[in-house]
């Protein structure tokens, strides 16, 4: 009793600690130091039986008490048979013992007894078909407008030849008599330990045919190539996704279908460009225009507009026109459209035009920002 170490240190919690925190650190803990999953470390099994022995007095609330009352000694009883565990469990000696079952209810299944695999859970539970995730390239309109696309994919479905069972003229798998399971008894250095493991004649369906079917080869399940036709909502932007409920494969023993999730890939247009659901156009100006204002017919995603540029437009100031942005149906907004001035300055005049520029310069056209650049300029080259 006195080398035993305390149950709080073995599980690593307080003592204070929750039932909800004991029997987190139990399953940790326990996954850690299984013997079929921790096969490098020689002391797995033994810091398994300690992990055990802890949580079955500090997850009983009663042991829990008279173990923090009176210490080992109130639990004298407890975990005497895991002092025993080469010759099987308390009240179990010299049984044989289906150790999986204590892993089905702690972690809800997944777990076997030593040197099996995953319990199957019998062939007629119904089981959710997985979901397909399909990426689907679009056009800047069909995202800003929507669209209705057809798309082709390759599906799982239900076998129409055979109703997706397999086969014709069912009766009862005579290996496992319908459970879908199988017991097998294995001998390990720790022991007989009973384990079961998904039956191999009907592959845990729990019948077999009479006449397998040969369209499906007895899977009950086939490959579809299929075209299937989806409306896209207008304001879909890169990385969004769609979800299309129930064309994902189908299920099994009579569970339904998964789902098609579809990721879009937006292309680029030439004029215009998103941010979220505002819409940006660069409108070109010459310099003319900018300095003595102008109107300018300007595209929108609706139709051209008339736009008027005030006189002495500086070049990258924007104009906001409301409600001409994208109009997002999944979150019921209408965003707005940025036109961003561009003066364009010549490469190439002729010589009527030098000649004008030439008298402008003649002009006093300096500005206020001018001015005060030049005495920077100036102060900055007397430092």
């Amino acid at each position: 009793m006195a080398n035993k170490r305390d149950y709080y240190e073995v599980l690593g919690v307080s003592k204070g600690a929750s039932d909800a925190e004991i029997k987190s650190a139990f399953r940790k803990l326990a996954k850690k130091y299984h013997p079929d999953l921790n096969k490098d470390d020689p002391s797995a099994t033994e810091k398994f039986k300690e992990v055990q022995e802890a949580y079955e007095v500090l997850g009983d609330e009663t042991k829990r008490r008279q173990y923090d009352q009176f210490g080992h000694a109130g639990v004298s009883g407890a975990g005497a048979g895991f002092n025993g565990f080469g010759g099987g469990f308390s009240g179990f000696e010299g049984a044989e013992f289906d150790f999986g079952d204590i892993f089905d209810n702690i972690f809800g299944g997944g777990f076997s007894s030593f040197g099996g695999g995953a319990r199957s859970a019998g062939g007629s539970r119904k089981a959710r078909g997985s979901d397909l995730l399909m990426r689907v390239d679009l056009t800047f309109e069909e995202a800003v407008y929507g669209c209705e696309k057809d798309f082709d994919l390759d599906v799982v479905e239900d076998c129409e030849e055979c109703g997706g069972q397999g086969g014709f003229d069912s009766k009862t798998c005579d290996t496992c008599h319908g459970s879908g399971t199988v017991t097998s008894e294995q001998h390990t250095i720790l022991g007989s330990f009973l384990s079961k493991s998904t039956c191999p004649e009907c592959n845990g369906s729990g019948k077999t045919f009479k006449r397998t079917c040969s369209k499906c080869r007895g899977k009950g399940k086939v490959k579809t190539h299929k075209t299937i036709t989806v409306t896209v909502p207008s304001g879909i932007a890169t990385g969004d996704r769609l979800r299309v409920s129930g064309k994902g494969n189908a299920g099994s023993n009579g569970g339904p279908n998964g789902d098609l999730y579809l990721e879009f890939v937006v292309g680029e247009h030439s004029y215009f460009k998103r941010d979220g659901d505002d819409i940006y156009l660069e409108l070109p100006l010459t310099i003319t225009e900018a300095i003595l204002g102008c109107k300018k017919e300007v595209p929108t995603l609706y139709g051209n507009i008339q736009l008027t540029v005030p006189s002495g437009t500086m070049s990258g100031e924007k104009q906001r026109i409301r409600g001409k942005g994208i109009e997002n149906k999944a979150h019921r907004n209408k965003g707005n459209m940025y036109v961003v001035m561009k003066v364009i300055t010549p490469q190439k005049l002729n010589r009527a035009q030098k000649k004008l520029i030439e008298q402008l310069a003649d002009t006093d056209l300096e500005t206020r920002e001018i001015e005060q650049f030049k005495k920077f300029t100036k102060k900055n080259d007397e430092a």
